[in-house]
């Protein structure tokens, strides 16, 4: 693999973490370092979401940047007789991506390593075969002969069990492919952001922020926002790539490496106008390159935040990532800094002034 440079190795730890919705912790220690030095203070809500603090301006208006810590992932029902684990999935899955897969459940007693398994296809009927496999009928299999033996290894009801991957650079050095992209690419955004304005005046008060629970309900923005009271919001997280095989334009227009996504619409949230126009004529000033997108089915933490206090205009601006909601995905790294550099560079946009012309538009 390519030799890591400084942010690689940040990217690398962020996705490493394990941690699926209600089980943030190990994530969000990793965020808390990368964005401590950045900040003026780091505080926590009590669901966990990680809240780090940049002032530019003390009573300037206050901007909410959010990513989120959870992945998806899955969690330890029942433990039969034999030592296989029952589980439930957290977050969204697709059944054709999950069997033999390998993954970790993290107990007590340390990482105990398991694959995914179901009934072998050689004792299916030739119709049975035609099928998908139901998660339902799947289990993981940790190599326990008995349901002592595996919870003397500190299995138990709840653990979470979290996809195994390993962070790579592909042969295309620009091109990345880690599990939990979703989201961890929206906490280095965060962190990035408030790297950026680390030196520079700016007229507000930044909050970069790694949420919790956002694959099961977009549950942290909303206790995080509550806590801040943001004036504007930026919900970072991936979009759908349109760039492989297979899919039409109609289907998604993004392409990898052609820059962030700027989300009109989604399934949570009709982005704001005035926030949108701002977003989109600073970066044709400064040939930042974007790309529209809607994603009807889908939505970010954007969509709790909005709805918070009187109301947060708010934007998502997404990473254009392949295969999401799986073990690996891939995106462009370009796009990633592309992404960090509009948002510090809009940020400087934001004082009262503008916010509140944004506001009524």
């Amino acid at each position: 693999m390519a030799n890591l440079d400084e942010t690689l190795l940040m990217l690398k730890d962020l996705t490493d973490a394990k941690g699926i919705p209600g089980n943030e912790r190990e994530v969000r220690e990793v965020m808390k370092k990368y964005i401590a030095p950045f900040a003026d203070e780091v505080t926590t809500d009590n669901l966990g979401s990680l809240i780090a603090k940049k002032t530019g301006k003390a009573d300037g208006p206050k901007i909410m940047v959010a990513g989120h810590l959870d992945e998806v992932g899955f969690m330890v029902t029942n433990i039969d007789d034999k030592g296989f684990l029952r589980f439930q999935t957290v977050g969204g899955w697709w059944s054709q991506v999950m069997l033999a897969q390998r993954v970790t459940i993290v107990t007590r007693k340390g990482d105990v390593t398991g694959i995914i398994g179901s009934k072998p296809p050689h004792v299916l009927s030739a119709e049975a075969r035609k099928k998908p496999v139901e998660i339902k009928d799947m289990f993981i299999d940790i190599g326990a002969s008995s349901r002592e033996e595996a919870e003397g290894w500190g299995v138990r009801p709840g653990d979470m069990v979290v996809p195994y991957f390993e962070f790579t650079v592909m042969n295309n050095e620009k091109m990345l492919l880690a599990k939990a992209w979703d989201n961890r690419i929206g906490c280095a955004i965060a962190i990035d952001v408030l790297k950026g304005l680390m030196n520079v005046d700016h007229p507000n008060v930044v909050y970069g922020v790694g949420t919790v629970q956002e694959e099961v309900g977009l549950r942290g923005a909303k206790t995080s926002a509550q806590k801040i009271e943001p004036d504007i919001a930026f919900g970072v997280d991936v979009g759908i790539a349109g760039d492989t095989p297979g899919i039409t334009e109609k289907e998604a227009l993004s392409k990898m490496g052609k820059g962030p996504q700027i989300i009109l619409y989604d399934a949570s949230m009709v982005s704001h106008k005035g926030l949108r126009d701002l977003v989109t004529d600073t970066a044709d000033e400064l040939n930042i390159p974007y790309q529209f997108d809607s994603v009807p089915g889908g939505g970010t933490d954007s969509g709790s935040i909005h709805l918070t206090h009187n109301g947060v205009p708010a934007l998502s601006i997404t990473i254009a990532t392949r295969y999401i909601h799986s073990h690996a995905a891939m995106l462009h790294r370009d796009d990633y800094e592309n992404a960090v550099k509009l948002i510090v560079e809009v940020i400087k946009r934001l004082d009262r002034e503008t916010v509140d012309r944004i506001t009524l538009e």
